[in-house]
């Protein structure tokens, strides 16, 4: 029988192109709230749970409100060598005795969309859930309307589950949520191919990818969920 998961802590998690930190308001809320500024930047909450924020004190509220949650763990995602904070995730619906674990309320500010970091952020999260903490099953959700989210899980690795229909009312909207997960036995294939992609001799003197990163697999199966293609782009949300 498989051991229970432990409990995610605060933590901090380095990478060549980024880090993962606790979430802090001091340190972290200034730069966030920099990079969300732009007209066009509201679309970056539009399948969030909450959001926009026109006034600073509301986002700071509640960027302190999310790093003294007791039911999720926030982590801000440090650019480097700026360290300064291009977004923030969380692990969230934790059940460690069956050892599943979600990441969830991703924010990707401008700054960190499409980069290396976007995707190395999420490389070590994984790392950390299934190698350090012991999950199972790593899980992402998110609004079925939501495509690029959806086309970031499939690049990602996690296995489209399937609708559930009618699953949350968000901003007084009714939502289906598409599900997706990884599980532990499919991370080392995951891992290898991460950690290949992450190569810097895998992009060229512009910082064009020599390989992608998105399975032919992944692909097809977007292609079925969707109508549409799988392409790379690593936009999240919850």
């Amino acid at each position: 029988m498989p051991n229970p998961a432990k409990r995610p802590e605060p933590v901090s998690l380095q990478g060549q192109y980024c880090a993962l930190v606790p979430l802090d308001p001091a340190a972290h809320f200034p730069a966030l709230w920099e990079a969300t500024r732009a007209p066009e930047d509201a679309e970056l909450w539009r399948y969030l749970f909450d959001g926009p924020f026109t006034k600073p004190q509301d986002f700071e509220t509640r960027i302190e409100q999310k790093a003294a949650a007791r039911d999720a763990l926030y982590l801000a995602i440090l650019d480097l060598p700026s360290r300064r904070a291009a977004g923030y995730c969380s692990l969230m619906r934790i059940v460690p005795e069956h050892a599943c674990i979600e990441v969830g309320d991703i924010l990707y500010t401008p700054r960190l969309r499409q980069t290396r970091a976007a995707t190395e952020a999420m490389y070590l999260l994984a790392r950390h859930v299934f190698e350090e903490l012991g999950y199972r099953r790593y899980e992402w959700k998110c609004d079925s309307r939501n495509e690029p989210s959806r086309r970031a899980a499939l690049r990602l690795g996690f296995q489209f589950e399937g609708i559930f229909r009618q699953h949350m009312i968000v901003k007084g909207q009714s939502r289906d949520t598409a599900w997706f997960s990884m599980l532990d036995c499919e991370w080392p294939e995951r891992k290898q191919a991460f950690e290949a992609w992450l190569q810097p001799s895998n992009f060229d003197a512009k910082g064009i990818q020599r390989a992608s990163l998105a399975r032919p697999a992944a692909s097809a199966g977007m292609r079925s969920a969707t109508g549409g293609s799988a392409g790379k782009s690593v936009d999240a949300s919850d």
